[in-house]
């Protein structure tokens, strides 16, 4: 599948803004699944500085900066993405679970290492036991890393509605699993603070969703806006994406934008301000597929 994707934010200020700098990390990465054909980033105020780097994860990001005084600030991304389908897999042929966690406290090839990164708590996830024990539903003794996986990607998406009036970004994962509620980026959080607890490495993925599905298919939750789902460390298998929001593996509906340890690793758009006052923000996604 080949996606034309436009990704806009308007950000409106009751007073003047004088300065503001920021970073985006709206440019695309490639995958093992995705070629990226172009990319464009159209920022009004014009910044007097911008800049583009890699970030610890390996994710492009964009740095720049606003010096003339303004009321209105408006990030425009757009790119062509190629995506493919996911390899079917077989998940009772996976590893144990117990074996994967084994080999990241003990194996130090590289694979292992990098994967041990995304063991550990990070801003916006903690491991719990509380979490630990609702995982432990699925990642019963001897159970293959991947079918577990699976199993606890679907009881979430069971157990938990998705309302986007619920939570804010800086919900914490242990509201969002009393409440049962929220929205994607809450569901990764809280599927990757559940394999943490277990010892296990998951990373968080942003990306988009395919706008329009394909006549014999249901529409995706959360399309026309920014997605996450997740990513398992399963040893030789290396990393499978999995999405709680819409149970199932990512394929070619999902496009790839950034993976890092949670939602602050790879946020959309951040940064500072001089002035401004009150502010509102508005935010477009438009994924079609390219002629």
């Amino acid at each position: 599948m080949i996606y034309h994707v436009t990704h806009t934010t308007t950000y409106s200020y009751s007073e003047p803004v004088s300065l503001c700098q920021n970073l985006a990390h709206l440019t695309p990465r490639a995958g093992p699944r995705q070629v990226n054909r172009n990319f464009q980033i159209d920022i009004d105020p014009i910044p007097a500085v911008q800049s583009t780097r890699m970030d610890y994860f390996g994710n492009p990001e964009i740095f720049f900066i606003v010096q003339e005084p303004h009321r209105r600030l408006t990030i425009t991304a757009t790119h062509i993405a190629e995506v493919s389908a996911a390899e079917q897999l077989d998940p009772t042929l996976t590893a144990s679970w117990e074996d994967v966690r084994q080999r990241l406290a003990n194996d130090r090839s590289p694979p292992s290492l990098e994967a041990c990164e995304f063991v550990f708590d990070s801003h916006h996830i903690q491991a719990h036991k509380e979490l630990a024990e609702y995982a432990a539903i699925s990642f019963t003794p001897g159970r293959p890393i991947l079918e577990a996986g699976l199993d606890l990607t679907h009881r979430i998406h069971t157990d938990f509605r998705y309302d986007p009036r619920a939570t804010s970004i800086s919900t914490p994962v242990r509201e969002v699993f009393a409440n049962r509620r929220g929205v994607c980026q809450d569901f990764a959080h809280l599927e990757i603070a559940c394999l943490r607890s277990l010892g296990l490495a998951a990373r968080y993925v942003s990306g988009y969703l395919s706008t329009i599905p394909p006549p014999d298919r249901k529409r995706l939750i959360g399309a026309d806006a920014s997605h996450a789902w997740i990513s398992l460390f399963c040893a030789d298998l290396g990393w499978v994406d999995l999405d709680p929001t819409n149970d199932q593996i990512p394929s070619d509906r999902h496009i790839l934008l950034a993976w890092g340890r949670d939602y602050d690793d790879v946020s959309p758009i951040k940064g500072v301000i001089l002035g401004g006052g009150s502010h509102k923000v508005a935010v477009g996604v438009d994924v079609a597929e390219a002629i």
